[in-house]
């Protein structure tokens, strides 16, 4: 007999873990699926940490999200016996009018945080490791820190699994499709159903939904381990916060304190578009010469030897908010991805977010920045 399931998630990368955890919380019987062993360094949950923000610059209507993910990630946290999540605060460098600075101002004027806008002066005095352009200015917010994503995920399977969720690794899926009542998934070697789908596969959703045509490009991202070359002391957690840097007009990096492995940092909308199949996971000398030529005009100390360099993705959609929205043709199917490169700070709230529109079909978030059918032609 095929088993029977409430809902099959497909994907259990940073949304699908959490999505299983909180469904599987909820009494709901699940089946998770990944077509590789999460956490896993092949999409884009990997590279031992992601920056957590709050003066969101992006848009103001991520601000409730983020913060109701603060809370469930202190929640699992206490939850699990890993570490979830280290507050440093956070920077967004700058000149003063460019998108980033004003987007986190916008935010936090808005919802009235606790953040300051330092001069360039300011910057180099408080973080010495930072080496801002006279003309630049950075909005502090002492909330921001990090995330650290193989445990985020792997805490969250295990919770999920606790609540009862089947879970099945290196499985991917080869079809899906309607059956009346429910929806038959099957891989190579299983069949399922369930009455509901929740898509939370990232740079492989386009490949299982092609009737949508979804206008999503996937985009090769490297980061970057870098050995200070002096005053390492500089770069530690008490000294160095975490910090989005819009270098020139349009163009950003981002990067962390030093936690052992070096001092990481990495390109924002920079990369090359790739097919997540057949993407290059080698890390080339143009790769790294780019980044040192940034590392060398803003953080000079670091940019000492290259102790590692890994691979990532990025799925993005044209105007680089999330996607999640249920399927036109199918209401009992649920799409929750992609997250453009700034997703999975959310994660522990999306996957919240997801089992409430799955078991009620509302959310209790302004969810009107993530619809389908602002692309028009995919509905």
């Amino acid at each position: 007999m095929t088993p029977s399931f409430d809902v099959i998630i497909i994907g259990l990368g940073a949304m699908g873990s959490a999505a299983a955890y909180h469904l599987a919380k909820a009494g709901k019987k699940v089946l998770g699926l990944d077509r590789f062993s999460p956490p896993h360094a092949f999409g884009s949950s990997h590279g031992k940490t992601r920056i957590i923000r709050e003066a969101y610059f992006e848009d103001p209507l991520y601000v409730p999200l983020v913060q109701r993910a603060y809370e469930l990630w202190r929640d699992l946290e206490n939850q699990s016996d890993r570490r979830i999540i280290q507050q440093t605060g956070g920077l967004m460098i700058g000149r003063p009018n460019g998108m980033l600075v004003k987007g986190a101002q916008r935010s936090a004027r808005e919802h009235r945080l606790a953040a300051e806008t330092l001069s360039s002066l300011e910057l180099r005095s408080r973080f010495p490791a930072l080496s801002p352009f006279d003309e630049m200015v950075g909005v502090w917010e002492p909330r921001a820190g990090i995330l650290f994503p193989e445990s985020c995920i792997q805490s969250h399977l295990q919770q999920a699994a606790q609540h009862g969720a089947t879970l099945r690794f290196d499985e991917e899926v080869i079809s899906w499709k309607s059956s009346g009542r429910s929806f038959g998934v099957s891989t190579a070697s299983t069949s399922s159903e369930a009455g509901q789908i929740l898509f939370t596969s990232g740079s492989w959703l386009s490949e299982l939904v092609p009737d949508l045509r979804l206008p999503l490009t996937i985009e090769r991202q490297v980061l970057f381990w870098f050995e200070p070359i002096r005053r390492r002391e500089d770069f530690l957690p008490d000294r160095c916060p975490i910090y989005i840097w819009e270098h020139d007009p349009g163009q950003f990096f981002y990067g962390f304190p030093d936690l052992g492995d070096g001092v990481k940092v990495a390109g924002h909308y920079d990369g090359q578009a790739c097919d997540p199949n057949s993407i290059d996971r080698l890390v080339r000398e143009s790769d790294i010469a780019g980044m040192r030529a940034i590392v060398e005009r803003h953080l000079p100390n670091a940019n000492g030897e290259l102790r590692s360099a890994v691979v990532c993705m990025y799925t993005n959609t044209p105007d680089t908010h999330f996607l999640i929205d249920f399927h036109p043709k199918h209401p009992e199917v649920l799409l929750a991805s992609p997250c453009s490169g700034h997703g999975f700070k959310f994660s522990s709230a999306i996957g919240e977010v997801l089992a409430d529109l799955l078991i009620t079909g509302e959310s209790r978030f302004d969810l009107s920045l993530f619809r389908l059918d602002r692309f028009g032609s995919s509905r």
